[in-house]
């Protein structure tokens, strides 16, 4: 039998990738984890609910397998692992209406759960199989900077978009620390017309650092007063309310890369992409795609970049050295007017209506313009 270190021990120490250190689009499989904490005797609730969602998910596109496993040594805890042929039909499960629907009866039978998610990089055993031959591992490992990043978006009722910001920019920052291996690095908030997005940058754990914030009273204070402005009504005293909204509003970091050339006095910009139904993942790839072909361009102004997307939303987010505004078409990633032609075939017309007319008429400068997010805050901790 071939050993792991006989396998590995060549490529990864050849393919490693210095930039890219986070992508959901090089096509391995994805294994998801997910650890549940039941309430004190909903065992069986909970095996039921499970048995339901387990039916319904079977059926979903892209779905491989699925465990369910009990902690031998406390009966509350339990494990659901899954196996998904690549990232994207999962996030496209996941953030998903109908996802919402499916886990619904679960909630009442658990006290919390923690979700994580892996690429497969490797794996080991006998012969391979007929499946396991043609699968796809992701080739290297990622070389990541510590940092986790994610988004959160909703809407504001039109005409409160003035008021909305005021409010958001105008609080006192939550305490960055977390605990002994987490804290806050930085938070920026953009607006394009009454959609908000609030993007996030922790070192440690995500979960932690989110459920920190939430009780911090300054932010709390914050979310109340936005409560009447915004188009999903939410109720923060009910945890169930509480937790649609969120779980709807969640904007998953899809890529993220950096350039060799350091630039600690970036701009972050945000330009916001809506695509045609369907086709968001597809509009976050073609993203992904320029702005990794570009990262060894010395000419590009784009220090880093990461895309966000969830549904036909997608951002990029990205920090650019002064006077990026002078060359459009490196800050956009756009030096073949193929790749505008392909992005204008994956943009929402209806939505982007003069962005879209601007890129399809190779006006670069102006779609960058009409693309570009409102920036409302960008606060960073004092030693991120």
């Amino acid at each position: 039998m071939t050993t792991m270190s006989e396998r590995v021990s060549e490529p990864v120490t050849r393919q490693v990738s210095k930039r890219v250190s986070q992508s959901v689009f090089d096509g391995s499989p994805l294994r998801v984890v997910l650890l549940v904490d039941v309430y004190d005797g909903a065992q069986q609730q909970f095996l039921e609910a499970y048995e339901q969602l387990c039916n319904q998910v079977a059926s979903v596109p892209g779905h491989v397998s699925d465990q369910l496993c009990q902690s031998i040594e406390n009966p509350s805890q339990w494990l659901i692992t899954s196996e998904w042929e690549s990232a994207p039909p999962f996030l496209a499960w996941v953030n998903s209406e109908e996802h919402v629907r499916m886990v619904q009866p679960l909630h009442s039978c658990v006290r919390d759960t923690r979700s994580l998610r892996f690429h497969i990089v490797r794996e080991t055993g006998g012969e391979p199989s007929a499946r396991s031959a043609n699968r796809r591992l992701q080739a290297s490992p990622r070389i990541g900077d510590g940092v986790i990043r994610h988004a959160l978006t909703f809407t504001v009722k039109p005409g409160s978009e003035q008021t909305v910001a005021k409010i958001l920019s105008d609080y006192a920052s939550p305490q960055a620390r977390v605990d002994d291996t987490t804290r806050l690095c930085r938070t920026s908030l953009f607006m394009h017309g009454n959609r908000v997005v609030r993007a996030i940058e922790v070192r440690g754990d995500l979960l932690a650092a989110l459920r920190h914030v939430a009780r911090q009273p300054e932010v709390r204070a914050v979310e109340e007063a936005i409560n009447p402005y915004l188009e999903q009504d939410r109720d923060l005293n009910d945890p169930e309310s509480a937790r649609v909204f969120f779980t709807r509003a969640a904007l998953p970091a899809v890529h993220h890369v950096t350039s060799d050339q350091e630039c600690p006095e970036a701009k972050r910009l945000a330009l916001y992409y809506p695509a045609r139904p369907g086709c968001g993942m597809r509009l976050a790839r073609l993203l992904a795609e320029q702005d990794e072909a570009r990262a060894d361009d010395p000419r590009s102004p784009v220090c880093g970049s990461t895309i966000f997307q969830r549904d036909e939303i997608v951002v990029r987010l990205i920090d650019v050295r002064s006077g990026a505004d002078a060359d459009p078409v490196l800050t956009l990633g756009l030096a073949d007017p193929a790749q505008a032609a392909e992005l204008t075939t994956l943009l929402d017309g209806a939505a982007v209506g003069a962005e879209g007319s601007a890129l399809e008429g190779g006006d670069l400068a102006r779609f960058l313009t009409l693309a570009r997010m409102d920036l409302i805050t960008d606060r960073r901790s004092a030693d991120a």
